[in-house]
């Protein structure tokens, strides 16, 4: 897999036909584009919808392109689920809005609303198997996860809209579970690698102008999953949904690296200066509110350069313990951290310099 596809795949990498067809949501972004890659190699039929072009087509074989059909429009639209529901066997929702401001209305509406009008149009339409992807962040409550096992989602307790909308649409979900409607949680934490524009691409930019400092000097040990073992520990969730529905599942590489390793990891894979001045915690979380109220009044063109949220993710531990996600899935990472660099290296060569 090339991850966040650039390039046209070969017919030699598609499996014979399956006579099933997912639904995945989200498939214009990283990992909605990449789960739906790998379900057609896989054979099945797919669905995708989100609100613009998934450009699906320009990376299929013209014997696969057939297998793939497209809605766009807004998951909490009612009458544009229910387009894309048609015939559907299962459904993989990967749509949300996902980023560290904007107004909570926004995130209800994407997150939470959205997510209440998949789950209940698959359920009307007869779907007997759907996943949830959601994110570690609905379980924590600002301090340290260290070697965390997989615990309930807390709105009331979740740091920031995305996370707190998230969680509550994590409890819709698993809500929803029942013997004619499996559904299975998911928690990747930290998607990376080439051609991510939400993640790696902005800590490349901000550490390339020097604007990315470290945190207590970026000491706190975290997790984070490669795209391809992401997508594989997706896919996989959606097959074996009999074994994991009904709870959720942290999915991580299980190689935690200190914040400032990780950073330089990916500073140094694109050719630009990794980050090294260091800043207190506390007074980039004192920034970080400030620079919010600023945002809700007058919001810039990108993200906030810091939150309150990111100055806890840059500054707290979060590893996790990966031993019944990876029982339960009947899943391993396939790509390492150090591979991860490589990958970043080769794509990015040339596209920025010190």
């Amino acid at each position: 897999m090339t991850a966040f596809s650039q390039h046209p795949l070969s017919e030699n990498s598609f499996a014979k036909e399956r006579n099933e067809r997912v639904l995945v949501t989200g498939a214009s972004g990283m990992l909605g584009r990449e789960v739906a890659l790998k379900l057609l190699r896989d054979g099945y039929q797919v669905r995708v919808l989100q609100r613009s072009d998934a450009q699906l087509e320009s990376l299929l074989p013209a014997s696969v392109v057939s297998r793939v059909s497209q809605v766009r429009g807004s998951v909490s639209d009612a009458a544009t689920v229910d387009s894309a529901m048609q015939d559907v066997d299962g459904v993989i929702h990967i749509a949300a809005k996902v980023s560290v401001s904007g107004a909570w209305d926004d995130y209800v509406e994407a997150n939470i609303v959205g997510t209440r009008t998949v789950i209940e149009t698959a359920k009307q339409h007869g779907v007997k198997k759907f996943i949830y992807v959601s994110s570690p962040s609905v379980a924590h409550a600002g301090s340290s996860l260290v070697g965390e096992g997989n615990t309930a989602a807390s709105p009331e307790h979740a740091r920031g809209n995305y996370a707190r909308s998230k969680a509550y649409a994590e409890q819709l979900a698993l809500e929803s579970d029942a013997t004619d409607f499996r559904v299975g949680v998911l928690r990747p934490h930290l998607i990376w690698g080439p051609g991510d524009t939400q993640l790696v691409e902005r800590l490349i930019e901000r550490s390339a102008a020097g604007r990315l400092p470290l945190l207590d000097g970026g000491t706190g040990l975290i997790d984070t999953v490669y795209i391809d073992n992401a997508v594989d520990a997706v896919v996989a969730g959606y097959e074996r949904i009999e074994h994991i529905h009904g709870q959720p599942l942290v999915v991580t590489n299980g190689q935690p690296r200190t914040v400032a390793e990780l950073l330089t990891g990916f500073a140094e894979a694109a050719g630009v200066q990794a980050p090294s001045k260091s800043i207190p915690a506390k007074l980039a979380y004192a920034a970080g509110k400030v620079i919010e109220k600023a945002w809700e009044i007058k919001p810039g063109e990108d993200e906030p350069p810091m939150t309150a949220f990111l100055a806890e993710q840059l500054s707290t531990a979060h590893w996790f313990d990966q031993r019944k996600t990876r029982e339960l899935l009947k899943w391993t990472p396939g790509v390492s951290i150090e591979e991860g660099y490589e990958r970043l290296r080769q794509f990015y060569t040339g596209r920025y310099t010190r």
